[in-house]
């Protein structure tokens, strides 16, 4: 239970997989390497249903009658015209979620094995940096809120 909960949860967020392996006692090894299997698992299934996904968000948008283009949406613009694939790949896991990077670098027409390629090399990195600083410095920020008194 405790692999699968580091698992699912680095599926939706990425930087839930590595607090919550250190909450659950878990090694850095195992919590590394449950974070960087649930953000793949997220990368390979939005990549394969991605553009599908994309144009179901498009056509609800505008349904809605919103707008297409708003502040954030410039901003991926931005990154991805600037560093293409590699940027949204570096960012996904700190910036957005493994879902929604996937779906940014379909929808922009990337194809599967730079997808794959691009996610696998950035989910270790930060996998690697976050657990470190989670189970570094975790014990810090948790006698900061046992000390805070509500």
């Amino acid at each position: 239970m405790k692999y699968l909960s580091v698992y699912l949860i680095s599926m939706v967020k990425f930087f839930g997989g590595p607090v919550t392996g250190m909450s659950l006692g878990l090694s850095y090894i195992e919590t590394t390497a449950l974070t960087v299997a649930g953000m793949m698992t997220s990368v390979i299934i939005f990549s394969i249903i991605g553009r599908a996904v994309s144009k179901w968000f498009s056509k609800r948008r505008r349904s809605k009658r919103k707008p297409i283009f708003n502040k954030k949406n410039r901003r991926i613009v931005q990154v991805w015209k600037r560093f293409g694939v590699t940027g949204v790949a570096f960012l996904t896991p700190v910036i957005f979620t493994p879902i929604f990077g996937t779906i940014v670098v379909a929808l922009f027409g990337a194809s599967r094995k730079h997808i794959f390629i691009h996610m696998l090399w950035s989910s270790i990195f930060w996998s690697a940096v976050l657990n470190l600083l989670v189970f570094k410095f975790g014990h810090m920020a948790e006698g900061l809120l046992l000390s805070i008194k509500f």
